[in-house]
C-alpha cells in the first residue's frame, strides 16, 4: 500500500473510533523518483543478433503470406510470413509478428483486416515474390476476396484465416498482431510450405 493508501485507511479509522479527522495527517509526501541511468554493459542482451539467428534457424515453422485490401488507389498489401501462430481457440484468436520497420504493416492496420494465407509445398516462389519489398508483389498472382474482410485470398493456398484486428502489443523491434477469426477454409490435403535455416522444405512423414 502507498503513503496515500495507508493515510486514507488510517482517516476511515478515526472516524469509525470516534477521533477527530485532524488527527489523522493533513499531507503526505510523495515518494522519491527512481534516478535514471544509463544501460551498463554487463547489463546488455547476452547474445548477439546473429547466434540468435544461428540459434533461432534450427526451429521449422511453416509459411504464410498475410494480405489486406487497398484503399484508394493503392493496391492491396501483402508480405511473407514465418511469424504466425493459432493463438485461442475461445475466442477464436491468431497471431502473426511483424517488424516495426515494415512498410507494408501501416497498410495493413489501416485496413484493420487481414487475411493468413497458407503456403504449399510448391509456393516457394510465392513466398519469395511477397518476400521483396517495394515490387509490385500482386502481379500475376491470381486471388479472390476473402468472404467476411475482402482480403486477398490467393489462389490454390492449402488454407486460409480471414481476420479482423483484434489488438497489436510491442515485442522489441517487432510488433505482436492479434486478429480475431473471422471466416476459414481448406483446399485439399496438400504438403505443407516449411522454412529451416534459411531454405524451404516440405513435410516428410
Amino acid at each position: 500500500m502507498g503513503h496515500a493508501g495507508m493515510a486514507a485507511t488510517v482517516v476511515r479509522y478515526l472516524r469509525s473510533a470516534g477521533a477527530p479527522a485532524s488527527a489523522a495527517p493533513e499531507s503526505v509526501d510523495a515518494l522519491p523518483r527512481p534516478a535514471l541511468r544509463a544501460v551498463g554493459r554487463d547489463e546488455r542482451a547476452p547474445v548477439g543478433p546473429a547466434e540468435f539467428r544461428a540459434v533461432l534457424g534450427r526451429f521449422a515453422s511453416g509459411v504464410t503470406v498475410i494480405t489486406a485490401p487497398g484503399e484508394g488507389e493503392d493496391g492491396p498489401a501483402g508480405f511473407a510470413c514465418q511469424s504466425f501462430a493459432s493463438l485461442s481457440l475461445d475466442p477464436p484468436l491468431v497471431t502473426f509478428m511483424v517488424a516495426r520497420t515494415s512498410t507494408t504493416w501501416p497498410r495493413i492496420a489501416r485496413a484493420g483486416v487481414f487475411c493468413v494465407n497458407i503456403l504449399g509445398a510448391d509456393q516457394g516462389a510465392l513466398c519469395r515474390g511477397f518476400a521483396v519489398s517495394g515490387a509490385d508483389k500482386f502481379a500475376g498472382v491470381a486471388h479472390r476476396p476473402a468472404p467476411v474482410t475482402g482480403s486477398p485470398q490467393l489462389d490454390d493456398v492449402p488454407a486460409w484465416i480471414d481476420c479482423r484486428i483484434q489488438a497489436v502489443h510491442t515485442g522489441g523491434d517487432h510488433l505482436i498482431v492479434v486478429g480475431r477469426v473471422a471466416a476459414m477454409g481448406a483446399e485439399g490435403e496438400g504438403d505443407p510450405l516449411l522454412f529451416h535455416q534459411g531454405r524451404f522444405g516440405r513435410f516428410t512423414p
